[in-house]
């Protein structure tokens, strides 16, 4: 049986406005309709729909009181929630203060009305595919910017950034520092890549530590170098003052030993449509990933840059030997 992935919630079955059941039939979703708070919290719970239209023109109290629930889940609380009410000023206060996205006034003109619908859809799309610490784009938009640029035919440089020793850091200094510090670098990011780039840098935030930018290709030195060397000046200062002069602290590594953990670093993986085709968004994250990852076996914080062609290496192939740390591909 396919699940509901629209809810529409009412005390009494009365009929909906004809414009605001024209609006739900427009975005050609699976309906139904349900009068009890328990079931609307375990649809939401099991499989959490795209909206929901409360009708609270008759017996508010508990249409309201089934918003207010779920709204306080942190699961479902993000499910675009409309609500219908009466004219009155304090029919639109309540509506607003039980947790309503948006709130629709009996008599209100039709286009408002769907205008307003519409928007809180978008509002809600667009909030969901940014991460909620940073307020940087999240994995999809990463992935939408990608292949944009790969339909566009540009030169551009796919960059993953990750912090070395964070867990260690995270663990001596609690969360709530590690937060901190992924705050810092995605000002950091945002601040080198907007300043340098302007409209043409983006920059999103896979989780955690990881970090992807996407910048033109030209940019890469001016970019990446800054944001190391900017990186290297910030870091200590995160630090207590006896860990910092030391350099180091002692602490347990991912295998669970008791060894000298270095301050951190940052490592940035970086894959070009240069001298290869890139066909995806996938590709071009696993290359980055791949970057990244040879990133972190060097010291300090560094910079790679994959130059290998299509007809030189393959990405399953072992890494050739280099010169310079921070290119791959050249020099060998």
């Amino acid at each position: 049986m396919q699940q509901p992935n629209a809810i529409r919630f009412s005390s009494n079955g009365a009929s909906l406005p004809a414009h605001v059941s024209a609006w739900i039939e427009a975005q050609e979703a699976s309906v139904v309709t349900i009068s009890s708070a328990d079931e609307l919290m375990s649809i939401g719970l099991r499989a959490r729909p795209r909206f929901v239209v409360f009708d609270a023109r008759r017996n508010p109290e508990s249409v309201l009181g089934a918003l207010k629930r779920l709204k306080k889940d942190s699961y479902t609380a993000v499910v675009p929630s409309a609500v219908l009410c009466g004219k009155k000023n304090e029919d639109l206060a309540e509506a607003f203060d039980a947790g309503a996205d948006e709130v629709i006034r009996d008599g209100m003109q039709t286009p408002e009305a769907v205008r307003r619908l519409t928007a809180m859809l978008i509002r809600s799309e667009r909030d969901l595919v940014v991460h909620p610490s940073t307020r940087l784009a999240g994995t999809s938009a990463i992935e939408a910017e990608i292949g944009r640029r790969l339909a566009l035919g540009d030169y551009f440089a796919v960059c993953y950034a990750d912090l070395d020793h964070f867990k260690e850091f995270n663990d001596r200094y609690s969360y709530n520092e590690g937060d901190r510090v992924i705050r810092i670098l995605a000002k950091l990011l945002h601040d080198v890549v907007k300043g340098t780039c302007g409209e043409d840098g983006f920059i999103g935030h896979i989780g955690g530590d990881d970090f992807i930018f996407i910048i033109p290709y030209n940019a890469i030195p001016s970019v990446c170098g800054e944001i190391v060397a900017t990186f290297d000046l910030l870091a200590p200062y995160q630090y207590s003052e006896q860990d910092r002069r030391a350099g180091y602290f002692f602490g347990k590594d991912r295998r669970g030993h008791l060894d000298r953990v270095p301050l951190m670093t940052l490592s940035i993986g970086v894959v070009t449509n240069l001298r290869r085709t890139l066909t995806s968004a996938r590709q071009a994250s696993q290359l980055a990933t791949e970057m990244k990852t040879y990133a972190k076996s060097l010291p300090g914080s560094v910079y790679t840059v994959d130059r290998r062609s299509d007809d030189r290496v393959t990405p399953q192939e072992p890494l050739p030997a280099i010169r310079d740390v921070r290119t791959i591909g050249e020099n060998e």
